[in-house]
């Protein structure tokens, strides 16, 4: 018996069927998404050889897709950033591979190290930045998938541009 649980489980809970979730190809859920970011980030071999740095631009490449939803890798060279910018009608998850980035929003300054996730609704406006002086490489899970990408300024009305992940 468990001494930090009075719940006890009799028989073999596998045989109990109508208990148990079919495991879901795709996720459905902030938790699910996150989770698919994690297991993406912690399979170094799928992302890392396809990681370009390019220091005229920042590097993007889309890795994956699904029903509703994309998975976009990111790199970020010292200096490069985002600007400060929302994601339209998509909510997202934003997870950091390697390096450290800085995000910028109206509540503060936050660094976020390899590892760091960030959940946000549709609307959130922030700006990324790798700060540091070593690269950086992000993984970003966009739900709808990403068609805008309005840039905000300090004080100003935001306005729709092309569409780069960030």
């Amino acid at each position: 018996m468990n001494s930090d649980s009075d719940l006890q489980i009799a028989g073999d809970i596998l045989e109990v069927q109508h208990l148990l979730q079919p495991a879901r190809e795709h996720p459905s859920t902030v938790a699910e998404f996150a989770g698919l970011a994690r297991s993406i980030a912690a399979d170094r071999a799928q992302w890392a050889p396809l990681v370009r740095f390019d220091t005229s631009t920042r590097w993007y490449h889309r890795l994956r897709t699904g029903p509703g939803y994309e998975v976009w890798l990111l790199s970020w060279v010292p200096g490069q950033g985002s600007g400060r910018h929302d994601h339209g009608p998509s909510s997202g998850v934003l997870t950091v591979l390697d390096g450290e980035l800085t995000e910028h929003t109206d509540r503060g300054t936050r660094v976020l190290g390899a590892g760091a996730q960030r959940v946000f609704a549709s609307g959130y406006v922030h700006e990324a930045v790798n700060d540091s002086l070593e690269p950086a490489v992000s993984l970003h899970i966009y739900y709808p998938g990403l068609t805008e990408m309005p840039m905000h300024a300090a004080q100003c009305a935001p306005a729709a541009v092309n569409v780069v992940p960030a």
